[in-house]
C-alpha cells in the first residue's frame, strides 16, 4: 500500500541548453505585449514610477469614492422622482408593479370604452341644444 501515491511525478530529467533556449524563445515569441496586459488589467496604465504607483492607484481610489459620495448626495429623493414621473407611484413589491401597471392600464381602457358607448349621439347633441346643426359632426 506504500506505493507512489502522487498524481504526476515530477520529471528530473535534465534538459539540454539547446532545447531550454528553443524554449524561452518559443515563449518570448507568444508573449503578449504590454499594451494588451494595460487592457486586459494585468499591467498598470501608469506614467508613475513603480515606487509610486501604489500612492497613486490609492489617491485614484480615494478621489473615485469622493466622487461618488458627492454624486450620492445631489440625488433626488423618492418623492421628487414619483413627482416627476421617474419612479412609479407605487407601495407594491418590485416584482408585481409590471403587473400593477398592467391592470391600471386595462382598467383605464374599460372605462373608456364603456364612456364612448354610453356617449350621445351627434343628432342628441343638436336637439338638446348643445351643438347647433352646423356644427354636426356628421356631415352627408
Amino acid at each position: 500500500m506504500a506505493e507512489n501515491t502522487q498524481p504526476n511525478p515530477v520529471d528530473t530529467t535534465p534538459i539540454s541548453t539547446l532545447e531550454r533556449r528553443d524554449s524561452l524563445e518559443k515563449h518570448l515569441q507568444t508573449r503578449p505585449d504590454p499594451q494588451d496586459l494595460k487592457d486586459r488589467h494585468i499591467l498598470l496604465d501608469t506614467s508613475a514610477a513603480p515606487s509610486l504607483q501604489a500612492a497613486a492607484q490609492e489617491l485614484e481610489r480615494a478621489r473615485a469614492t469622493d466622487n461618488l459620495k458627492k454624486g450620492l448626495e445631489k440625488r433626488s429623493d423618492r418623492e421628487e422622482l414619483v413627482q416627476r414621473n421617474i419612479l412609479p407611484d407605487s407601495t407594491a413589491a418590485p416584482a408585481l408593479q409590471e403587473k400593477q401597471k398592467s391592470l391600471d392600464k386595462h382598467m383605464r381602457m374599460d372605462s373608456l370604452e364603456q364612456k364612448l358607448q354610453n356617449r350621445p349621439k351627434p343628432d342628441d347633441l343638436v336637439k338638446d341644444g348643445i351643438l347647433s346643426s352646423n356644427e354636426s359632426p356628421i356631415q352627408e
